[in-house]
């Protein structure tokens, strides 16, 4: 009797089943597992905005300042993120935000502000987490003039199928549920001050504002309670015309910062269509990104297993499997390759979603104030232009005044 020879497969094939079957499920698992991490945001649904039911008074109204947006997110974080489009939407958001408060009823006077500036009397800070179109995440912090933190909370958001329509500048965004959510959080925490306390914060941001244009005369206005938040300790006179003359100096500031939203006004108009035309595209684009990754993985994942199979089969004492052997080899590495293809396409999506963000990115124009009959032109970027203006306040108080501030004595010669 003829016995048949059977062939050993080369020792660099022989792993057993068991191995191969687990570097394939790895091999799943490392696919499948997209980074989906979120930051403990609180997910806004549906939100309507809380309007103020009757006329607050005025003196229990506190003016916010809003400074555009910072952006969180690196590149490695997020590949479709640019820094000058992140620019751009920190102005956007900031206005709209503005917008959003004002449309509430319930505070004074709300502006954007291009820096940070602790006098003033509720601050609200934000930052961007992620912003693609599809998805909006924003932290926001918000604090009052004595360092009372109001918020400090983190926002996320989802834009549906029909929520680039209808959409209106100033009034309706497609992620204005977020909007609504930030300005009736502020809202409820000021309804829980009481008079006395809202009037508390105007007074300790006026002796704030005094205290940064002059130190020497009003350092003593304030000090520290036990919190560690700032309070009144004493109280200039009704006549003071030191204090008179701050708070001139304080409308000044108030009409640079007035005549300056102006601009943000207008770049949020401008940048509206683009803006929405940019989001809505990314989003789309999004969309088929994924659904291309999906495919990608998919076909991935079955060359992977036919390949895997191929070489299971090595191992196995069946005869004559040489053959099916190579063709699985083959064909799972073709399905291997095409996967390759389309992750190539989605990458070429990635590609058109930077594109989208080249015409974004604007530089202020110089800004023309009059003071005191004469014309003063404020060029560089918004903060820039706020810095110079402070700084030419200081001057004219201190020429009107005569107050000199004090610096420090130069070290004594060796």
């Amino acid at each position: 009797m003829k016995h048949t020879r059977r062939t050993r497969a080369p020792e660099a094939a022989c792993l057993p089943r068991r191995s191969l079957w687990g570097v394939f499920l790895l091999l799943a698992l490392v696919l499948a597992a997209s980074g989906c991490a979120r930051y403990g945001a609180y997910n806004v649904g549906s939100t309507a905005i809380l309007q103020a039911q009757q006329e607050i008074p005025e003196n229990e109204l506190l003016d916010v300042a809003i400074v555009p947006f910072d952006s969180a997110e690196t590149k490695g974080e997020n590949e479709d993120a640019q820094p000058d489009i992140r620019k751009a939407e920190g102005n956007f958001m900031a206005v709209h935000l503005k917008n959003t408060l004002q449309r509430s009823a319930q505070w004074g006077a709300v502006r954007v502000v291009p820096s940070p500036d602790n006098s003033m009397e509720l601050q609200v800070r934000g930052k961007i987490l992620e912003s693609n179109g599809e998805r909006l995440a924003v932290e926001i912090e918000a604090t009052d003039a004595t360092g009372r933190t109001w918020l400090k909370k983190i926002y996320a958001a989802e834009a549906g199928d029909g929520s680039f329509s209808g959409n209106r500048p100033g009034e309706k965004d497609a992620f204005q549920d977020l909007y609504n959510a930030i300005a009736n959080d502020l809202a409820r925490y000021r309804m829980q001050l009481t008079p006395e306390q809202v009037v508390d914060i105007r007074t300790v941001a006026r002796l704030k504002f005094a205290r940064d244009f002059a130190p020497e005369a009003f350092s003593q206005y304030l000090a520290d309670d036990s919190g560690g938040r700032l309070k009144v300790n004493r109280l200039p006179a009704p006549n003071d015309t030191m204090m008179q003359r701050l708070m001139q100096v304080r409308e000044r500031e108030y009409m640079y910062l007035d005549t300056l939203n102006g601009y943000y006004d207008n770049f949020y108009t401008r940048m509206w269509p683009s803006y929405e035309n940019w989001r809505q595209l990314n989003r789309e684009e999004r969309i088929a990104r994924r659904r291309v990754q999906r495919e990608a993985v998919t076909r991935q994942l079955l060359g992977a297993l036919m390949v895997a199979g191929a070489i299971a089969m090595g191992v196995s004492d069946v005869d004559n499997t040489g053959a099916l052997q190579t063709g699985m080899i083959i064909v799972g590495t073709q399905v291997f390759v095409n996967g390759i293809n389309i992750s190539h396409e989605a990458r070429i999506h990635s590609d058109a979603i930077r594109e989208l963000g080249d015409t974004f990115g604007s530089e202020m124009k110089p800004v023309v104030m009059d003071l005191e009959g004469k014309q003063v032109e404020l060029t560089g970027s918004a903060k820039e232009q706020f810095e110079k203006w402070k700084d030419l306040l200081r001057r004219i108080y201190r020429a009107e005044t005569g107050f000199v501030e004090e610096t420090p004595a130069a070290p004594a010669k060796q």
